[in-house]
Formats: structure tokens, C-alpha cells, sequence
């Protein structure tokens, strides 16, 4: 051993009869590279027979698993507090606004459009501070192990594009570029399909919220060996070694502007770590440094698709991602159709866009789609006229007509049937819903 200091101050203040001495003495190992202990050195004197000092004994105990200890639980207290200062300054800034809006109700009680406006902010608040509370109860029962999974047998393909779906409205007010790469085949797991979704929701969300706007993020779902890896990669704010070591902890986040901007307790990922070491696997964090961005890499072990029998085989059957269809997407917003084409590759499709009607109607005269999905407010022509002349062509006759659109009421419903549609979906999509069509389109249509 090496040390900067050792017991011979010890020795020394007890030899000068000093007293018994207690001294914190830090060593150093002659390994490579060193290991540095802490030790704690004690000591008291020897007397001869007239009692004067005739020497010294001294004794060293090692106490560094003592000490990292005591900063260990003293970090966490810190962590602790900073949390609850955090929460106390969430749950109080939804407060602000429901308690304005309440007076201007109060006082303005004639006023409907005030108090129209006045109860859309309440309502929204409230949401917002329901979340916030679901987000303590949900971490507080995994880690408690009080959370039970239902487990089954599923393609983390189709469980990507959920959580995009649910992600989507962040992304897109933030103007992020977001790619997602799939495997080629089956990606299975055996996993519960809402906490799965949950934790590619929460990485997601992470990487949305610490990227500045106009951000890459890259998605990606990929079959290695025995193992399904998921990578969440962005070009964000990124972390130091040390705020990377402890993403996963609790009580803890990465450094945030004055005004935290970002919102939330940063509790999403501690959850994530949870969820996955519930389901066998693991979750790890990487960042080249503050500015570089960072990345996210769950680990869960692969099914191979000749495991998946019995009632987990007719379970994955019904999963839409292992079938193939021929689908039109016609949106004249940019963003949407991407999204919903991002959607559809997830499921191994052939995929077309056209940004209007007579883009559509050119696009399918030499091309013949299984389902068409047409949103209703088109540049050219709407949404009922394209699917009447889809419906018209040899082409596209027997296509399934998919209505994509920000109208729900009954008659808007009943008018879409009457134009041609088989189907009317609202935006947002429930993407669950129309996965599930997907797969019983695809069940009826014939092997290619």
C-alpha cells in the first residue's frame, strides 16, 4: 500500500501524551489503476510501571464500505429533497391556472365563451395533474413489486409503432425528424403489451423532450442472436458520466434550466428499469457527453416464431405485423402521411402516398391497393369524391376504404359510407383498432 498519510501522526500525538487519537487516514493501492480505501486509526498509549509512555498501539480499521455508504444515503437524501421541491412546483403550476380560471368563471358567470375557455384549461390541468399523480402510484408499485404482468407473446414491431403513435403530437410540435428502422422479420417477445408500450413511450418521450426543436431521433427495433434489441438514439442536450450512471435512479435527473421548461418529475425512466427487469432484460444509457445526444438500448430475450405455439402461437397470430398488404396513404399534410407511413412499414406493407386526390387516381391506374386510407380534407377533391371514383375504377373497386379524418360526428360517419368507405376512423387514430382491421383485411386476402 501507498498513502498520503499513515498512522505515524497517530503514533506520534499518543507517544507526546496526547490522548487517544482517532485519525481518517486515505490509502492508495499499488494496483493498476489504484484503488483507494479509507481507513480509520486508533490508538492508545503504553505505560511502564512509573506511567510514563513507553510506547504505542495502534489499529487501523477499513471503513471505506462505511463511509461510501454514508455518501451514498446522503446523496440520496439530497436527491430526495430536490424531488419533493420538483413536485411541489408541478403539482403547484396546473394549480395556478384552474384557480385563475375558477375566478374568471366566478366572475364572469354570462360570459360563455370565458367560460367555455375557463373549463378547456381546468380540464386540461387536471389531466396534466392526473398524470403526474399516475406516474407516483405506477413507479411506486413496480418498485414495490405489487405490479402483476400479463404476459404474452408479441412482435415489439407492432409495440414500436403504438408508442410512436402515442408520442406523435410531442414530436411533432417540436418539429423533430424522427426515423424508425424495423426488422425485417417477427420481432417476439414474451411481454405485457401495456407496460412494453409503456416503457418504448417513456424513451420516447425522454428523447422528445431533452432534443431542441428540430431534433433527430432514431428509432430502431432489430433481431440479434437470442436477444430483441430496441434503440432510442437522439442529438439532444445528452448527459455527463455521472448523470448517465444514475438515469435509471429514482430521485434523480439531469441538469434542467431555472424555469424547467421540460416539466414532469423524471420518474419515466426509473420505471422503464423496473418494467424491463420485470421482464428479464435490461435497459442502458449512453451519452458521449453534455451536447453529443444520448442513447437508449433495451435488451429482452427473443422468441423464435417456431416457439410461439399453442395459445402464445394463436395469440401472435392475430398481431397485424406479420402480414403484407398493398396500401395507399393520401394526406396533403406532410407530417401525417410520414407518421402514418412509418406506421404501415412497421407491418411490412407496400406503401404509396399521394398528397391529393388526382395524385391517388394516377398512382392506382397502374397499381392495385388492398386498403386505402383517404383523409377527407383534400386540396383538389374531398375525401368523398376520391373514394366515389375509386370505387368506380377496375383498379381500385375492390380496395377497402379506410376514412382518415378530424370529423366524428354521426352524419359525418354516415356521409362517408354513402361516398364508398368501408371503415371511419377519427384522428387522432386509435391505432389498435385499425391494426386490428389491418389483420382482418389481410386474413382474407389471399397469400402472395
Amino acid at each position: 500500500m501507498k498513502s498520503g498519510k499513515d498512522a505515524g501522526p497517530t503514533t506520534a500525538r499518543i507517544l507526546r501524551g496526547e490522548g487517544a487519537a482517532n485519525d481518517i487516514v486515505s490509502i492508495e493501492s499499488f494496483d493498476e489503476p489504484p484503488k483507494r480505501r479509507t481507513l480509520l486509526s486508533t490508538g492508545a498509549p503504553i505505560r511502564d510501571d512509573l506511567g510514563e509512555i513507553a510506547g504505542a498501539v495502534v489499529a487501523q480499521l477499513d471503513i471505506t464500505d462505511r463511509v461510501n455508504a454514508e455518501e451514498e444515503l446522503r446523496l440520496a437524501d439530497k436527491r430526495k429533497d430536490e424531488f419533493l421541491a420538483m413536485l411541489s412546483h408541478e403539482l403547484r403550476n396546473p394549480l395556478s391556472p384552474i384557480a385563475s380560471a375558477a375566478e374568471l368563471m366566478r366572475a364572469m358567470p354570462n360570459d360563455a365563451r370565458r367560460v367555455s375557455k375557463s373549463c378547456e384549461i381546468i380540464s386540461r390541468q387536471v389531466k396534466h395533474m392526473t398524470g403526474l399523480i399516475d406516474d407516483l402510484l405506477d413507479v411506486s408499485r413496480v418498485t414495490q413489486g405489487l405490479t402483476k404482468l400479463n404476459i404474452e407473446v408479441l412482435d415489439a414491431n407492432r409495440i414500436a409503432a403504438d408508442a410512436i403513435e402515442q408520442v406523435r403530437p410531442l414530436i411533432e410540435r417540436k418539429q423533430h425528424r424522427l426515423s424508425l428502422h424495423t426488422s425485417s422479420a417477427a420481432a417476439l417477445v414474451r411481454a405485457d403489451e401495456k407496460r412494453l408500450t409503456q416503457v418504448f413511450v417513456n424513451i420516447l418521450n425522454n428523447a422528445a423532450k431533452y432534443t431542441p426543436d428540430r431534433g433527430i431521433i432514431d428509432f430502431s427495433v432489430a433481431v440479434d442472436g437470442e436477444f430483441i434489441k430496441v434503440s432510442v438514439a437522439d442529438n439532444g442536450i445528452g448527459m455527463t458520466r455521472e448523470v448517465c450512471a444514475r438515469a435509471f435512479d429514482l430521485f434523480s435527473q439531469g441538469e434542467r434550466s431555472s424555469d424547467r421548461s421540460q416539466g414532469g418529475l423524471g420518474i419515466g425512466l426509473a420505471l422503464v428499469r423496473s418494467l424491463i427487469q420485470l421482464h428479464g432484460g435490461t435497459v442502458r444509457a449512453y451519452s458521449a457527453g453534455p451536447g453529443k445526444g444520448s442513447r437508449f438500448v433495451v435488451c429482452l430475450e427473443h422468441v423464435p416464431t417456431a416457439c410461439a405455439q399453442g395459445g402464445e402461437r394463436a395469440q401472435a397470430s392475430h398481431t397485424p405485423a406479420l402480414t403484407r398488404l398493398r396500401i395507399l396513404i393520401v394526406d396533403d399534410n406532410i407530417d401525417a402521411s410520414e407518421t402514418l407511413t412509418m406506421l404501415m412499414d412497421t407491418l411490412g406493407n407496400e406503401v404509396r402516398v399521394a398528397a391529393n386526390g388526382s395524385a391517388a387516381l394516377k398512382e392506382t391506374e397502374q397499381w392495385s391497393p388492398d386498403a386505402c386510407l383517404l383523409d377527407i380534407g383534400l386540396p383538389d377533391m374531398d375525401g368523398y369524391e376520391l373514394a366515389s371514383l375509386l370505387r368506380a375504377r377496375p383498379h381500385t373497386s375492390q380496395a377497402v376504404l379506410i376514412a382518415v379524418t378530424g370529423y366524428g360526428l354521426p352524419q359525418d360517419k354516415e356521409k362517408a359510407l354513402e361516398a364508398g368507405f368501408d371503415h371511419h376512423f377519427v384522428k387522432p387514430l386509435d391505432v389498435g383498432k385499425l391494426f386490428s382491421l389491418l389483420g382482418d383485411i389481410a386474413s382474407h386476402r389471399r397469400p402472395e
